[in-house]
């Protein structure tokens, strides 16, 4: 039987995490047998928490005594949230402990309608990093424009940040800005920044699904299909840029670590492409890719381990600035992309609140 995801870490230094939670997982042992199988950390969502608590009755008997109790609707849900990712932690911290602090981490998002407020995002992330104090959790900020400043102010307070919804290198390159700004913060007040990690979450598939439309409108068929992988392979020579220089040279004396670049979205929406493709094409030292569970069996399965990351950059480049003699805009695809994925999560987390509300008036009637 194929073990092609075991092989990642030791072999090629990326680290496979897991894109989903589900509390019977955890209860049942299954999501420690995952963990047994290589995968190294975890990654949620308001849309995976939406799936997991409506598509399951394992949240209800919490839920019903937390309404008994008097607890508002939201109260509950963040109480069924930070038991799950508590449970997942404890899973995962036998991988945080022999990584010494560099991995078997576990990511929790803030609020999304928080996406576009600097001072509610900053409150929200210490809120939960107080409710949570394991030493693996991440606290998940979306990478907007308020998002960075967010990012800043809470990787100068010692914060593990999950930076999320990436979808350009421009906005990637002011997002480990913001983590070499907060470390400097933080090693300027006296603080310790060698216990402070950070990924910074590239989205990657919904890339090839906007511009594959607009190429298949211009008979531009050559490029389909390789805007994703190419964007992300010059994303990684961009955080190599960055993370080799005499700046961080500095914070690497102080025990500061790199921020990994986690590819996100990688399962294939595209029928007519592997199933494995975004694992396939992304794979080098000091990433991390997260999968859903699909995916994570499809590469499990007949995926292909080998360094490819770092492998064919000058394609990659001339492929993605081809897209723009077909008049392809990558900023506003990217700005597009980002709207679409905030406004998703805000959705998700709406949504899942009225159910829930429904659920509770038949303990309160």
């Amino acid at each position: 039987m194929p073990q092609n995801i075991a092989r990642l870490y030791p072999e090629f230094g990326q680290s496979p995490w897991l894109d989903n939670i589900q509390r019977k997982q955890i209860e049942s042992g299954e999501l420690s047998l995952i963990r047994d199988r290589g995968v190294r950390g975890l990654t949620s969502n308001p849309a995976i928490f939406q799936k997991a608590i409506q598509g399951s009755t394992d949240y209800d008997a919490q839920f019903a005594d937390l309404i008994k109790a008097g607890r508002t609707v939201e109260d509950a849900y963040w109480e069924m949230v930070l038991r799950d990712i508590e449970g997942a932690l404890n899973v995962f911290s036998p991988i945080h402990e022999s990584s010494m602090g560099g991995d078997g981490f576990v990511s929790v998002e803030v609020d999304p309608r928080l996406a576009h407020d600097t001072a509610g995002t900053v409150a929200a992330a210490r809120w939960l990093r107080s409710r949570v104090t394991a030493p693996n959790v991440m606290i998940k900020i979306p990478a907007t424009r308020a998002g960075l400043p967010a990012i800043e102010q809470m990787i100068s307070e010692g914060c593990n940040v999950n930076v999320t919804l990436i979808f350009s290198i421009p906005r990637y390159q002011e997002v480990m800005e913001s983590y070499l700004r907060g470390l400097e913060k933080r090693l300027a007040s006296g603080g310790d920044i060698s216990s402070v990690s950070s990924v910074a979450s590239f989205f990657i598939s919904r890339v090839d699904s906007d511009i594959d439309k607009m190429l298949e409108e211009r008979n531009a068929t050559e490029l389909l299909g390789k805007a994703a992988v190419n964007q992300g392979v010059l994303a990684y020579e961009a955080f190599r840029a960055v993370f080799d220089g005499p700046r961080w040279t500095v914070l690497k004396n102080a025990g500061a670590r790199v921020q990994r670049p986690l590819w996100a979205s990688t399962s294939t929406k595209n029928p007519a492409y592997s199933d494995t493709l975004y694992v396939d094409s992304l794979i080098g030292p000091d990433t991390v890719n997260t999968l859903p569970e699909n995916t994570l069996e499809a590469f499990d399965d007949h995926g292909t381990p080998a360094r490819t990351i770092d492998v064919s950059v000058s394609r990659s480049q001339a492929e993605w600035l081809a897209l723009a003699s077909y008049g392809i805009d990558v900023d506003q695809v990217a700005d597009k992309l980002e709207t679409e994925g905030v406004a998703a999560f805000i959705k998700a987390f709406d949504e899942l609140l009225e159910v829930l509300g429904d659920k509770a008036k038949s303990f309160t009637s």
